[in-house]
């Protein structure tokens, strides 16, 4: 680009699912879910005194312990899947074994408090497993594998909360993150658009170029992204003044 000439573009980015994963709260959602598990802890001790009563009274079945509130396994998973949960039977009776699923045993049968199962059922509304959320952002980001997208759950530029003993991602942060995939360029990726249409221009000087907001962008988890259409106008700017300057 010839001395003294400088290309400015003037787009104000409104973006509302940029606005949505900048304003994830882990902390309040952590406070939250605290909350939860200590409301679920109460009224899981109230159907377990519910149920001892019942048994001292000879009247222990399973309907009358499903009125009660504790439903067996098979009933556990058959109200999971009507909901529309992806489990196996298999992988919910590992979840049972390693006390994830809490449970209780009642004569010779295991049993599951029907709150239990109403949370897990709630979290699956709201969170994805680490492996789930990577399968979903891969497909709107081909270039990240699971390992660095692990990396990135651990340094916290992709929000996670703990709960039990898994570690969850919020919903709304992946769909902004796909979102940011599909609309938008990393500076890498921008650099890599700018050299196919052969524009060339070194990083550092792309960089600087950012840092003085003539290139309009977000930022995220301390990453730069440029919107797709923002880096097309660069192009279209960049090949005519090249043009205009012969």
């Amino acid at each position: 680009m010839p001395r003294g000439r400088r290309i400015v573009i003037n787009k104000k980015i409104d973006d509302n699912k940029v606005d949505s994963f900048r304003s994830l709260d882990m902390g309040e959602i952590e406070e939250e879910r605290a909350e939860v598990e200590g409301q679920l802890s109460s009224s899981i001790e109230e159907v377990m005194e519910a149920a001892k009563e019942m048994n001292s009274r000879k009247k222990l079945n399973d309907d009358a312990l499903k009125k009660g509130g504790l439903y067996s396994i098979q009933d556990s998973y058959e109200l999971l899947r009507s909901k529309g949960m992806d489990i196996s039977f298999r992988a919910f009776g590992g979840r049972i074994e390693r006390r994830s699923i809490p449970s209780v045993k009642i004569g010779k049968k295991r049993y599951i408090p029907v709150q239990s199962l109403e949370d897990m059922l709630e979290i699956g509304d709201k969170f994805y497993s680490v492996r789930r959320a990577y399968e979903k952002y891969k497909k709107h980001n081909r270039n990240i594998n699971y390992r660095a997208f692990i990396g990135r759950v651990e340094k916290n530029s992709i929000p996670s909360i703990k709960i039990g003993t898994k570690r969850l991602i919020p919903k709304e942060a992946i769909d902004s993150l796909s979102h940011v995939a599909k609309k938008y360029y990393s500076v890498s990726e921008a650099l890599k658009e700018l050299h196919k249409r052969d524009v060339e221009i070194k990083r550092n000087a792309f960089e600087r170029r950012l840092d003085r907001n003539r290139v309009p962008h977000v930022k995220i988890s301390g990453r730069r992204f440029i919107p797709r259409e923002v880096v097309s106008e660069l192009i279209e700017k960049e090949l005519a003044l090249r043009k205009n300057s012969y």
